[in-house]
């Protein structure tokens, strides 16, 4: 009789380890060209990060410290709190600076958002060769240095040699004769503001002219045949439609006339007396005539803050009208 045998089992060899698999080829690749975006950048945002956010943070720290020139040599600061900023704000200077700066502020982008506009409805009329002429110019005076061109403004308003007293007088005006428009506060003050508007139109006009080329003339179409005029068809077609870059042009001329320094250090220097200094004049006189750096740094955080505030309440306002229009 047959004995079944049960059938014996292999013998089980240790388990052995397998080796970890090589990463892919295409996710190592994938990583590379992740990164190098922002390698390429690196050099950019640490440029940007030096020249302007290090500053702007060493103002703050100067601001809240007594430092003068003794503390500039031998760097031995120490904090004061808001002893600068108590210092700055109970100084009646200091407040009738900040009401000029608004009221140069405002002349201003008031002059220059409606002088552009105008050029700007201009050029879009104009044909081919005249629109090419505008904007060349517009172009040729935009680029023009902002020294050269507050020199040359200088020359033209020369009391002896300036072409503006020599063409008054000779069209029989005898009292602008050797005239001195820098040595009045409100001739000064007059003088500035034409050569920062006419610095700032360029851009300004370039830029609404661009937006005037997005307007369908579609729109334009159905106004003039429901009636309406060229007055009526700029509050209820073209306006409406540029609001957006409306806002971006007058908050960024905000910015630029609140913080006009070269054209009236280079021109006037403040003078005379106080008739042509705002904020940022103020700040480097302060800091420079006394050695006081604590409170022209302080003097330009004011003015950061100034300058935010007017730029929020502009923002605000304009978002409110737009949601009522909405």
């Amino acid at each position: 009789m047959p004995v079944a045998v049960e059938p014996t089992s292999a013998p089980r060899t240790p388990r052995q380890r397998t080796a970890p698999r090589p990463a892919a080829p295409g996710k190592a690749a994938g990583r590379v060209h992740g990164l190098w975006p922002y390698a390429l950048i690196a050099p950019a945002v640490g440029g940007m990060l030096y020249l302007l956010v290090y500053p702007l943070v060493r103002a703050v720290l100067i601001s809240f410290q007594d430092f003068r020139l003794r503390q500039l040599i031998a760097g031995d600061a120490e904090f004061v709190g808001l002893a600068n900023y108590r210092t700055l704000l109970s100084d009646p200077r200091f407040w009738e600076v900040v009401r000029r700066t608004f009221l140069f502020m405002a002349i201003n982008v008031a002059l220059i958002m409606v002088i552009a506009t105008l050029v700007a409805l201009l050029v879009e009329r104009l044909g081919r060769i005249g629109r090419t002429v505008v904007l060349s110019s517009l172009v040729l005076a935009w680029a023009m240095p902002v020294v050269a061109a507050t020199t040359v403004f200088q020359w033209l308003f020369h009391s002896e040699f300036g072409i503006v007293n020599w063409s008054l007088t000779s069209l029989g005006f005898e009292s602008f004769d050797r005239y001195p428009w820098f040595a009045d506060g409100t001739a000064a003050f007059a003088i500035l503001v034409t050569l920062i508007v006419w610095q700032s139109v360029p851009f300004a006009a370039i830029t609404l002219y661009s937006a005037l080329t997005t307007v369908p003339l579609e729109l334009y179409e159905s106004a003039r045949l429901d009636g309406a005029g060229t007055g009526r068809i700029f509050r209820s077609v073209t306006f409406p439609m540029l609001r957006p870059i409306f806002l971006l042009v007058v908050s960024l001329e905000v910015i630029w006339t609140f913080k006009a320094f070269v054209q009236i250090w280079v021109m006037t220097r403040g003078g005379p007396g106080d008739a042509t200094t705002i904020l940022p004049v103020y700040a480097v006189q302060t800091a420079l005539s006394g050695q006081r750096y604590d409170l022209g740094s302080a003097a330009s955080m004011v003015t950061v803050v100034l300058m935010s505030g007017v730029l929020v309440l502009y923002f605000r306002q304009m978002l409110r009208q737009e949601d009522e229009t909405r």
